[in-house]
């Protein structure tokens, strides 16, 4: 049995099978919606996922006027409305548009994808689909987090899109924000299904006074690790030296590469876990390490690049660029990587002991991303919507969501 509860247009269903999730985003005026049936797309280093929408549109509203879609990736690094001598701190890298209405006849016409069929049927004749296509040389969306002050005053340095739709005569007419509609959504990589083997480094010290030398070698089991996943590092020392080891210290950096205004590099160092372990003079110590870096151990550290945020709170670390051989490292703004460094506390021992401790260290490259999500195709019997109002004065977007019952 359904239940409609009109003042706030929602209708639940006691039917919980099969529910498939669309994202909804109305303009102020409220004549122009906007569906989606997900925020997140694939790239998968060849080829980006379609973003196939319906756009929902007053035909009062649209008198005669054009209707347009419009996909934007922009470079920001600064707030919109802050402007300086006529400069902008936004730069688009590309910008995609398709005239929805009337459908250009030089267009070709594409089959409707499930979740466009389903849409139009519900929504009715006044709905009209999208598909618009990504290129294989766009950067993913990242943003640098802002420090403690800037939250909420400014919009993050980043790599970010969005989808809008409005209605005009051409594409070059002034569109008020009232009068359009848009809404943010992210291009992701996740890690490949086969990982490669992983990462070895090793290093020999020699110290003075010691015949022989120390001789530190790391690994990791594999070459890719997920997001808020253990990450295991082995360690193998043979000191043949005089010396005592007090610590084994293991860091994870990550390193962004800002390359589209300037070729700043900037290296954060998110982790830090050290382990008391003492291996004594001319003795040999081999031991697998668990660490488990997280963002929530970094919520206040400014310029660490996170995954592109939707919402407040609703992202992760950055995961790592993977680049095509003859992709042009410009265009793509930001890269990220990282790696973990693995450092020993080298004591001489004696009357001055850690006074005249060495520091001993190799590094070893990650790639840290997200798995793939199973595929979840758009089921035909319950639909949720997800509606997003308009950015409100504060500059978060609020959200209700929506449940409406499948096709009938």
């Amino acid at each position: 049995m359904a239940v409609a509860v009109r003042g706030a247009e929602t209708l639940y269903t006691n039917s919980m099978a099969n529910i498939s999730r669309v994202f909804k985003k109305t303009c102020s005026n409220g004549k122009l919606s906007i569906y989606l049936g997900k925020r997140d797309f694939m790239d998968h280093v060849d080829m980006v996922e379609p973003i196939d929408g319906v756009v929902l549109v007053d035909p009062d509203y649209l008198k005669g006027q054009k209707m347009f879609v419009v996909l934007t990736c922009a470079f920001r690094y600064g707030h919109d409305d802050l402007d300086m001598i006529g400069l902008t701190f936004r730069k688009d890298l590309y910008v995609q548009v398709q005239q929805v209405i009337p459908a250009e006849p030089t267009s070709p016409q594409k089959p409707f994808t499930a979740l466009q069929e389903q849409l139009l049927h519900k929504l009715g004749e006044n709905a009209y689909p999208f598909t618009l296509e990504m290129v294989v040389n766009l950067p993913c969306s990242v943003t640098l987090q802002p420090g403690p002050e800037d939250i909420g005053k400014v919009r993050s340095c980043g790599v970010d899109f969005e989808v809008k739709s409005f209605c005009a005569e051409n594409t070059e007419a002034k569109i008020s924000k009232r009068d359009s509609v848009w809404l943010v959504i992210r291009k992701v990589q996740f890690a490949p299904l086969e990982s490669g083997p992983g990462p070895w480094a090793q290093t020999i010290c020699r110290f003075l006074l010691s015949a022989q030398p120390l001789q530190l070698q790391a690994w990791m089991e594999r070459e890719v690790y997920y997001h808020s996943k253990p990450i295991s590092v082995n360690v193998s020392i043979n000191n043949c030296t005089n010396k005592v080891i007090k610590k084994v210290k293991i860091s994870v950096d990550q390193i962004t590469d800002v390359v589209l205004y300037s070729l700043d590099k900037y290296t954060k160092t998110f982790f830090i876990q050290e382990f008391t372990e003492t291996i004594a003079a001319n003795s040999s110590f081999s031991k697998s390490f668990a660490v488990t870096p997280l963002l929530a151990a970094n919520c206040q550290k400014q310029g660490l690049a996170l995954d592109g945020k939707l919402k407040h709170g609703d992202t992760n670390l950055a995961s790592s660029t993977i680049l095509r051989l003859e992709m042009n490292k410009e265009l793509l703004g930001i890269l990220v990587s990282y790696k973990v460094r693995v450092n020993l506390m080298v004591s001489s021992g004696g009357i001055q002991g850690d006074l005249t401790a060495s520091d001993v260290g190799v590094e070893l490259p990650l790639i840290f991303m997200h798995p793939k999500p199973p595929h979840v195709s758009a089921s035909s019997e319950d639909t949720v919507i997800q509606e997003f109002t308009q950015q409100e004065a504060g500059g978060k977007e609020t959200q209700e969501a929506l449940a409406a019952q499948g096709d009938k």
